[in-house]
């Protein structure tokens, strides 16, 4: 009886250690932006539980300081990408943003984050 051997060549190896880079490179280069997005909604989710920011321009500071906590970088969100908006005659704090990521000579990456909430109207009450 012959044995027979069972595996992967080293040419095969190689494939998938290049493969793997490849994805480890991208994550890399993507993951710091999410957990930047995380930080900004739980700004935002802190800012809705606080209430009484109807004024853009105050939601606007009072944003950009809670940010400023999670490790948000200032030239991430600008403040036009901030707005206070009426739905159901409350106010919705909304928050939407592109972040452009260099990956590899001409190659870019486009993330689009885009974030809504509630805030509790103490006039309201």
């Amino acid at each position: 009886m012959k044995s027979r051997q069972s595996g992967i060549t080293l040419i095969g190896f190689i494939i998938v250690l290049v493969v793997l880079g490849f994805f480890g490179f991208m994550a890399m280069k993507l993951v710091p932006s999410y957990i930047e997005y995380m930080g900004v909604v739980k700004a935002m989710n802190q800012m809705a539980t606080e209430g009484g920011n109807d004024d853009v321009e105050q939601a606007r500071r009072q944003l950009a300081f809670k940010m400023s906590f999670q490790y948000v970088d200032d030239s991430t969100i600008k403040p036009k990408d901030i707005t206070v908006i009426r739905e159901n005659n409350l106010p919705t704090l909304h928050v939407a943003y592109d972040k452009r990521i260099p990956f590899m000579y001409n190659i870019d990456f486009l993330l689009h984050f885009e974030k809504s909430v509630q805030i509790r109207s103490t006039s309201a009450g």
